[in-house]
């Protein structure tokens, strides 16, 4: 294992911030990136990635590792030293109010105007030119904020695997990804082995995320190129949502770490013989078809359906009750799907988001990613 800190610029005055990276295997080959704690108060990713660190070294000094395994424990040292009134803020830079895992750089057209001429009708002398491309249009950004150089660092570092896991957390939620539509069929057993109750695919979600950073831009060169020259998918990238903020154990850390290892060996990255894929936990549904619940009034929040349940149409999720005079406002399902995400704080406001269904029809368009 190799280990190494990258400075971030833009240092302030008595203070630097450093990201460190955990090399796994041989330069070269095959490369499997994986951080977390992106949204840095989401401890529960945090935890599986620690608890891979531990695996991987054992796998190193065992030699079963086929390729690099790139780990990123702490991805976001900025949003892990905010704190207000005793409680970490790791999901918006104080500063500027920006989600730490929105809008990352999409430099699909910066790379596509270097490429005329350069590609070959090899897939695989593509897939190293565009790769170089890429790594020359992030190295030639000049980042204006220790944020934008957060952002500009995990690409660096991730744009050039086979595959990205993003690993996340929710509120309060059951086991469930987000991924590409069009990596859909390499990602699925990712989804079987976790047990995720949901799997929300989009081409592009429009929020820039990090996940989509990278395939997303393999998509859209495709788009535009493919009709002339093989262009490969380039990267499985997926965002794994370990349950809610409060689902921190050293079991189910163990749990899902197990599960990302099996899935590389599945796919090849570790030798060995992976475990006979379990059936999906829950469908994969469109983003778009997943149904978000806005609170209608202000009071107590009483959940009515538990995470994972099926939820049927006209089916009440949620109580808002008045604070004053008792009143209750009861929240009904429009959709049929999986009760995937809920809010966990019981006082709401009107307008406060309360929890998401999933569904297999799409009804939403825009930016389908919340702040």
């Amino acid at each position: 294992m190799n280990s190494t800190s990258h400075a971030l610029p833009h240092a302030t005055a008595g203070a630097a911030y450093h990201l460190t990276s955990q090399q796994f295997g041989t330069i070269g080959n095959k490369k499997v990136y994986i951080q977390a704690g992106l949204h840095a108060d989401e401890t529960p990713g945090v935890m599986v990635a620690l608890t891979l660190l531990e695996q991987l070294r054992r796998l190193e000094d065992d030699g079963k590792l086929r390729g690099e395994i790139v780990l990123v424990c702490n991805a976001n040292p900025l949003g892990l030293s905010q704190w207000l009134f005793g409680a970490p803020v790791g999901r918006f830079e104080f500063a500027s109010g920006r989600n730490y895992n929105r809008d990352f750089p999409m430099l699909a057209g910066k790379i596509a105007a270097t490429l005329e001429g350069r590609l070959t009708q090899d897939v695989n002398e593509n897939l190293v030119i565009i790769r170089q491309a890429w790594k020359a249009a992030l190295t030639a950004q000049q980042p204006a904020t220790l944020f934008d150089g957060l952002q500009r660092q995990l690409m660096l570092l991730a744009h050039d695997a086979d595959v990205v896991l993003d690993l996340h957390c929710s509120r309060e939620a059951a086991m469930h990804i987000y991924t590409g539509q069009a990596i859909w069929n390499e990602a699925e057993p990712l989804a079987r082995y976790l047990g995720a109750v949901a799997s929300l695919l989009a081409y592009d979600s429009g929020a820039n995320s990090f996940d989509e950073a990278q395939s997303l831009t393999w998509w859209q060169l495709k788009q535009q190129f493919g009709a002339c020259y093989p262009i490969p998918t380039g990267t499985v990238s997926v965002t794994l949502e370990h349950r809610g903020q409060r689902d921190v154990s050293y079991e189910m850390a163990r749990q899902d770490a197990q599960a990302i290892i099996d899935y590389l060996t599945h796919q090849g990255f570790i030798d060995g013989i992976a475990p006979p894929l379990p059936e999906l936990a829950g469908p994969a549904t469109p983003l778009a078809g997943s149904e978000q619940f806005l609170a209608p009034v202000s009071g107590i929040l009483v959940h009515r359906a538990q995470l994972g349940d099926v939820i049927e149409v006209g089916q009440p999720l949620f109580d808002v009750i008045d604070a004053n005079t008792g009143e209750t406002t009861t929240v009904h399902s429009k959709t049929r799907g999986v009760f995937y995400m809920r809010r966990d704080v019981r006082f709401v406001k009107h307008g406060d988001p309360l929890g998401r269904v999933t569904g297999a029809t799409p009804q939403r368009t825009g930016k389908l990613l919340g702040a």
